[in-house]
């Protein structure tokens, strides 16, 4: 059955029987419902990625996570739409299937900080893991070292739950960070030792008035909880942008490759194979992941040096953010900006621009999670971020936990 937010779809197991899967009434997640973008596989489900690309396309066998998040007692509600390939937010309904109560959690791609900035406009959380952490099998994507699978909740501690599930290493994906994966109950010294908060000077430029003051009454919150909030300075924080947006375009470039009409997904009517194949890529995409995808081109073929330069000046980026987490434990942001600037712009400049504050995680592969209710003015809610260094995802969902029974009054 379908809706304007979701397709209802059939939840049964997909692989070794029911047997395989814990009942409602065990695992830790039971009882707990999931919607899934399809951009993640679910076997028997459509897997179209929002892309004409993958017109009628089917999914084989599930996404790691997704076959973590069953054996778990998840039950799985059905699919929700989702901007092209996980590019931006225009025409994503995640968010809104949160905020309307139809499921408890829902497990997406985030690539530029879609999750968090969709959470951020649902008022609930979401969580970017660090990068390898959670299996990206069976994940349908553009960018493989910028995207995540993503985990959006109405509750925090519905994240922790689920990333204590689904985290780990897993054989089928190469890019897996591997060694001790985190316990996902921290205990109270591991909160004692998130207390120390910063903020970087450079992430204020360029936002108005209204979210300056908001993320200003965000961190005079956080003191009175009892955290302490220092300022950090990062010369070169803009460059992340750049960064993002060159390497992104390059691997999109190189991903999209297989999209050729020929083993699956949409094929255009032609005469002859040559044919074939142009009108297909014309048909397939677009115009947003089209211009992504011609920068990329660009980068790969013609000016591979800039490519070369953006990969150096990452490494420089990763390292100036690890040296920030030396004297602090977690960094604090705006999750969003206000008016039009909410995943949805048409163009690249605009979409650059709309996820300017979440797109630095996934530049530097650390956990980021989105809190609601913090930073606030009047009816608008702008969502706190805190970023931390790699492999404190823990830690991180801790801090959020607390910060949102100390917003209840808890």
């Amino acid at each position: 059955m379908q809706t304007d937010l979701f397709t209802y779809l059939d939840p049964s197991p997909s692989v070794g029987g029911q047997d395989s899967v814990m009942s409602p009434e065990q695992g830790p997640l039971a009882g707990k419902s999931f919607v899934i973008q399809p951009g993640l596989s679910v076997r028997g489900w459509p897997a179209e990625a929002g892309s004409v690309a993958l017109k009628g396309f089917v999914a084989l066998e599930d996404a790691t996570a997704v076959e973590r998040l069953r054996k778990a007692g998840a039950t799985l509600v059905g699919s929700s739409r989702m901007s092209e390939l996980g590019l931006g937010l225009k025409g994503d309904t995640t968010g809104r299937i949160l905020c309307d109560g139809l499921s408890d959690m829902a497990l997406m791609t985030d690539m530029m900080g879609e999750a968090r900035i969709a959470a951020a406009q649902a008022g609930a959380f979401a969580f970017k893991p660090t990068g390898g952490l959670v299996s990206r099998f069976g994940l349908i994507g553009l960018a493989p070292s910028l995207e995540s699978c993503a985990v959006m909740a109405r509750v925090s501690q519905d994240i922790t739950a689920a990333m204590g599930v689904m985290a780990g290493d897993d054989d089928r994906d190469f890019s897996m960070c591997g060694g001790q994966t985190p316990e996902f109950s921290p205990s109270a010294d591991s909160m004692d030792s998130m207390k120390k908060i910063g903020f970087v000077t450079e992430s204020l430029i360029g936002l108005g008035e209204k979210e300056v003051r908001a993320f200003r009454n965000a961190l005079e919150r956080l003191e009175a909880s009892g955290f302490r909030i220092t300022e950090v300075g990062f010369s070169e924080y803009d460059l992340f942008r750049s960064v993002h947006r060159c390497i992104g375009a390059v691997e999109a470039s190189s991903s999209c490759g297989k999209y050729d009409g020929v083993r699956y997904g949409h094929r255009a009517a032609a005469k002859n194979w040559n044919d074939m194949y142009l009108k297909t890529r014309g048909e397939s995409f677009g115009a947003l992941v089209k211009a992504y995808l011609f920068q990329g081109a660009y980068f790969q073929f013609e000016n591979y040096g800039a490519f070369e330069k953006a990969c150096r000046i990452r490494a420089r980026l990763v390292k100036t953010l690890n040296s920030l987490f030396a004297g602090v434990a977690s960094l604090a942001f705006p999750t969003r900006m206000a008016g039009d600037h909410d995943g949805v712009s048409t163009g690249l400049d605009g979409l650059f621009r709309d996820f300017v504050l979440t797109l630095p995680a996934n530049v530097a592969g650390i956990p980021a999670v989105q809190i609601p209710g913090y930073c606030t003015d009047g009816d608008a809610d702008y969502g706190l971020q805190l970023f931390g260094p790699r492999l404190s995802d823990a830690s991180l969902l801790a801090v959020a936990a607390r910060l949102s029974r100390t917003s209840k009054g808890d």
